[in-house]
């Protein structure tokens, strides 16, 4: 990311705007402009690398949204409004704890600040900045990006008339053939022992944190079923990306509540709707099966996630296009986890 350290204009603008969702002075006159050209869903590519995603949404009185930026989860912002010339604002609170230690003692302070986009529509796309202030209050770092409208996922299909291809064995449980890491210059944590697809990505206490590569297939994928065996430790976690897209939670949550953030999920998206995961150390079986933007999880024989809408990316993606080609991808910066019987059957239309 860029450093700035002046808002534009409209951000000043925007410092002197109550909050979308607070009532106006009651002398206030409604202000008569067309939001409709930014109400939707958007995908996001955001420069240097990264995919995003943004919903706007209008309620009766005010307007509201979610925001997945790069990483983590799906969340509600805290504020969506019009600022100067049609230049649409969005803002999301974000909280941080600043630990600092001193002779005695360890402080923790707790601080909170709002990042913010601003958004111009450019014919059929929108471009903007992401305006993150840094903790320490010097300066803004910033990212430019280019959002792309989103049609409403179709009809759930009927899988039950799918008609598929001839299965494609993608871990031959010998070596790596057939998989590379998607950021090359990335340490790799990745083997192959035993007919095991192994992630061991070690650190070392007092050392500096090392960032593990996430593997991909060579091979990309319009929509298939995929069928894989995982062993996860205790506390561990991973995920299995369809199109390089959308992740499927690979996680010890044996038994936690229900939430889109368990084993099986779609990533902060989807929640199963029955606990099937194993404890933790065992194998288990997660069949998944993408069609026409479309999620159906089997986990362990027990079907946890049935033929629902995938309405964007999840955090991680590396791809925004949900029309295009994209490969598997194994989560492989977070901790140990092995795969073994890796086989994927395309789906033929």
């Amino acid at each position: 990311m860029k450093t700035i350290t002046l808002f534009s204009a409209s951000l000043l603008v925007a410092f002197m705007i109550t909050s979308c969702k607070t009532q106006c002075a009651p002398e206030a006159a409604p202000v008569k402009t067309d939001i409709s050209e930014f109400i939707g869903q958007w995908t996001i590519d955001v420069e240097g690398g990264g995919v995003s995603w943004l919903e706007v949404t209008q309620q009766d009185s005010y307007l509201d949204g979610k925001l997945l930026w790069v990483g983590g989860s799906v969340l509600p912002v805290s504020g969506v409004f019009l600022a100067k010339d049609h230049v649409l604002m969005v803002q999301r609170e974000t909280r941080t704890v600043v630990r600092e230690k001193d002779a005695n003692d360890v402080i923790v302070k707790k601080s909170a600040y709002t990042v913010w986009l601003e958004i111009v529509k450019k014919g059929d796309k929108m471009e903007g900045i992401f305006l993150n202030p840094r903790n320490n209050g010097l300066g803004v770092d910033t990212a430019k990006f280019v959002g792309t409208k989103l049609p409403a996922p179709p009809a759930a299909p009927d899988l039950s008339k799918v008609k598929y291809g001839d299965p494609v064995t993608l871990f031959n449980g010998k070596d790596l053939t057939g998989w590379r890491l998607i950021d090359e210059n990335s340490k790799s944590a990745w083997s192959v022992k035993d007919g095991i697809l192994v992630n061991d990505p070690v650190q070392v206490e007092g050392q500096p944190h090392i960032y593990y590569g996430n593997l991909r297939t060579e091979q990309e994928f319009e929509d298939f079923n995929l069928k894989l065996e995982v062993n996860i430790p205790k506390g561990s976690n991973s995920g299995v990306y369809l199109k390089g897209m959308y992740e499927i939670q690979v996680v010890d949550s044996y038994g936690k509540d229900l939430d889109a953030h368990n084993m099986g999920g779609l990533y902060s998206r989807v929640s199963p709707t029955v606990n099937a995961e194993k404890k933790a150390g065992e194998w288990q079986t997660m069949e998944m099966t993408l069609c026409d933007r479309h999620v159906t999880v089997i986990l362990n024989g027990v079907k946890i996630i049935d033929n629902q809408p995938a309405y964007g990316p999840t955090g991680g993606a590396i791809i925004s296009d949900v029309f295009s080609k994209g490969p598997i991808y194994l989560q492989g910066d977070h901790g140990t986890v092995n795969y073994r019987n890796i086989v994927l059957t395309p789906i033929i239309k």
